[in-house]
């Protein structure tokens, strides 16, 4: 566990069993919250799992969702939060579920459970992932790394080894490597470098996604359920404010055209790639606004609160995390306190 991962995990135990998080939510909680996840599967075996934190157990899963539906709080679609934010219905709070990037086991084991609480959720496609033709970039340095005990790449001009003989060794090469990558200017160049090691190593970066993405067929099932909303989330899963305008307005474009071209319905949502501050911001928001996009998703974290009725286009949301799979720490999240902490208690954050 890391040193940030632990000091969170004290302040949610902190405010949940000091009750706080009950006594804030009137003022940190918002109007509502939209949560986020990637995978939901059975839990992986092995010590090296440094993309942990994308994926939680279908009991968890379940658990989470049983105890949002028994607090009263209203689940709700994309589409009525819109409406709610815009007509300014505050009377009741909400939850929107969302997932990222189009997995199968969204399908397999997290539809199930919606299903059977009536829930409405919302998945938002890349669609070279589901074209079986994308680059999970991180998937593939994590296979480099767990298939190797020893590491070489050109770093800044230098040859540097890393030692991968022990997960400790690996899952640190994981973390220099992983943030080396993620301050490139360029997503090309992150990209170039990643092609290299992965050809190096003889890691196949396309069957990443056929071994773990929805075909369109499989969308198409989900599509066909009034419970299921499909929103876009580029072509290529590039970080947006890595890449030219020109290139920002060609992902959010194509990527629902295609969607409507596979699935007959044009997606009125979006999710940027990554999300965070380094991956979106004013100019990416202003290019889904004059796109028409009716809502778009960040990752910054925090709750909806009514002045996100003027930044429809830069909505934050909340992690459910596979490195917090207790229920209570959900409870918390979905307060607002521990967001508001992190936020240094601004609501709105869209600079």
């Amino acid at each position: 566990m890391s040193l940030k991962t632990a000091i969170f995990k004290t302040a949610m135990e902190s405010l949940y069993f000091s009750g706080a998080h009950v006594l804030l939510r009137p003022w940190l909680g918002g109007v509502g919250s939209i949560m986020t996840l990637h995978h939901v599967r059975p839990p992986r075996s092995g010590q090296f799992q440094p993309n942990r934190l994308l994926e939680v157990g279908p009991a968890f899963f379940e658990r989470v969702i049983r105890r949002l539906r028994r607090s009263g709080t209203d689940l709700v679609s994309l589409d009525e939060m819109h409406r709610r934010m815009t007509e300014r219905d505050f009377t009741k709070r909400f939850v929107c579920i969302t997932f990222d990037d189009g997995y199968r086991d969204n399908l397999d084991f997290a539809y199930p459970v919606l299903k059977k609480y009536d829930v409405p959720f919302a998945i938002y496609v890349a669609t070279g992932f589901t074209d079986h033709i994308g680059e999970m970039w991180w998937l593939a340095l994590e296979a480099v790394i767990a298939n190797c005990k020893v590491v070489q790449l050109r770093l800044d001009g230098e040859d540097r080894l890393f030692n991968c003989r022990t997960a400790e060794e690996k899952s640190a090469a994981y973390e220099y490597l992983y943030w080396w990558l993620r301050r490139r200017e360029t997503e090309e160049e992150l990209r170039a470098v990643v092609r290299e090691l992965a050809a190096r190593y003889n890691v196949d970066i396309a069957k990443f996604c056929s071994d773990l993405c929805m075909t369109w067929q499989e969308l198409a099932t989900l599509a066909a359920d009034p419970l299921c909303t499909i929103g876009a989330h580029t072509v290529n899963h590039v970080m947006l404010a890595k890449v030219s305008e020109r290139t920002v307005r060609a992902e959010l474009e194509n990527s629902r055209d295609v969607i409507e071209a596979a699935l007959g319905l044009k997606p009125r949502h979006f999710a940027y790639p990554v999300g965070d501050r380094t991956s979106a911001g004013p100019r990416e928001f202003k290019i889904a606004a004059d796109l028409g996009y009716k809502t778009a998703v960040t990752t910054r974290p925090g709750a909806l609160f009514p002045g996100h009725s003027e930044h429809l286009l830069a909505l934050p949301r909340i992690s459910l995390n596979g490195e917090f799979q207790r229920t209570r720490y959900a409870s918390v999240l979905v307060s607002g306190a521990a967001t508001s902490l992190w936020n240094g208690f601004r609501p709105i954050n869209v600079t």
